[in-house]
């Protein structure tokens, strides 16, 4: 990356849980094509609802994989996706960005993780209180490994 633009697709579902990131060079109806195949194969769930920014590439994309799935692109309507982009810029600040693309996925799909067993979408760490759960879940990890 190394001082060039990346774009990040990220889909969560109604819950807060992170599904699938994705980092691309171009926001276009390829890049969106693959995201979207990609969060939808993760969940093998057709959806009934979809939130989105106002990107001219989407309604195409969306009505291709998710036939009859309302696209929603109202204002705020996305904000549970922003507060989450935020929490990785906040982490991502400190590093002055990152070099390569590889580690951009690699840095933003362990930042997920984290998010998911922060919030106790697994089932790691989910009986400790919330500043103890990501170290009990990794406790737990490291004796099944």
């Amino acid at each position: 990356m190394s001082g060039r633009w990346r774009y990040i697709y990220r889909a969560i579902d109604q819950f807060g849980q992170v599904i699938d990131v994705y980092v691309s060079m171009r926001r276009d109806g390829g890049a969106a094509r693959c995201f979207f195949t990609r969060a939808l194969a993760t969940t093998k769930v057709i959806p009934v609802e979809v939130t989105t920014d106002k990107a001219a590439v989407y309604p195409q994309v969306l009505d291709e994989l998710t036939q009859g799935a309302w696209h929603c692109t109202e204002l705020y309507a996305n904000n549970r996706m922003e507060v989450d982009h935020g929490q990785l810029k906040r982490r991502l600040r400190p590093m002055r960005g990152l070099k390569t693309d590889q580690s951009a996925r690699i840095i933003i799909a362990g930042h997920a993780f984290i998010q998911n067993i922060r919030r106790g979408h697994y089932q790691l760490g989910v009986d400790e209180p919330m500043t103890l759960r990501v170290a009990a879940a990794f406790d737990e990890l490291a004796l099944a490994i």
